[in-house]
């Protein structure tokens, strides 16, 4: 009875320490809780696929923060926008606090009219994003490797002529090339595909959300 009360002593220190560092890494966004958070992010793209959207690139006054365009249209960014926001991310207030601080770091598109933030549509232009993934994520090499690209991952291409586009990378993996497939929507609605290597590859990016 001595012994294991002695040795019930010593466990039980050890398990507190499990379980306050297990807590100080996920305040502080350490790699377990940056997998748990991408986890969730990949499961929310890929219930986007299950939603009828209509590709509508429409200027629309949306409420701030937490805004979001009629839920049947959007765009490509928003299939960024929705599945960040679905696990507490609102991409909509993150891109517009930083472009008023930084207005200077981000693209201004003469086709835009874009003289000051606008946080009706800032966040839904994709040379926006990638600015802003760029400063306050993490910025990715661009290569021809598929194994370089992991669920979670953010990925911006040029369709030609210089139209953006960006998508998520998810867990899914192509039956046909082995690759993990790309949640986007590039005019039919969101869609779960086999495109990493469709058209010249812009920009790869994490995104874990804002610094705590």
């Amino acid at each position: 009875m001595l012994l294991k009360t002695r040795l019930m002593a010593l466990v039980a220190p050890a398990a507190m320490l499990t379980e306050v560092l297990a807590l100080a890494q996920a305040n502080t966004g350490g790699p377990g809780a940056h997998q748990e958070f991408l986890k969730r992010l990949v499961a929310a793209a890929i219930e986007r696929t299950h939603h009828a959207v209509r590709y509508d690139p429409a200027y629309v006054k949306i409420p701030y923060p937490d805004g979001d365009v009629p839920a049947g249209t959007g765009v490509c960014a928003d299939e960024v926008i929705r599945p960040y926001r679905a696990v507490g991310v609102d991409l909509q207030k993150e891109v517009h606090e930083d472009m008023k601080q930084n207005f200077s770091a981000y693209p201004r598109r003469l086709r835009w009219l874009a003289w000051r933030p606008d946080a009706n549509i800032d966040h839904r232009r994709v040379p926006n994003l990638m600015v802003f993934f760029s400063r306050k994520g993490e910025t990715l090499g661009i290569t021809n490797r598929a194994e370089d690209y992991t669920p979670g991952d953010l990925v911006t291409w040029d369709l030609g002529g210089n139209v953006p586009h960006i998508g998520i990378v998810v867990d899914q993996k192509s039956a046909a090339s082995g690759r993990y497939m790309i949640v986007h929507n590039i005019g039919q609605g969101p869609r779960m595909e086999d495109v990493l290597f469709n058209w010249k590859i812009t920009g790869h990016y994490r995104y874990f959300g804002p610094r705590a």
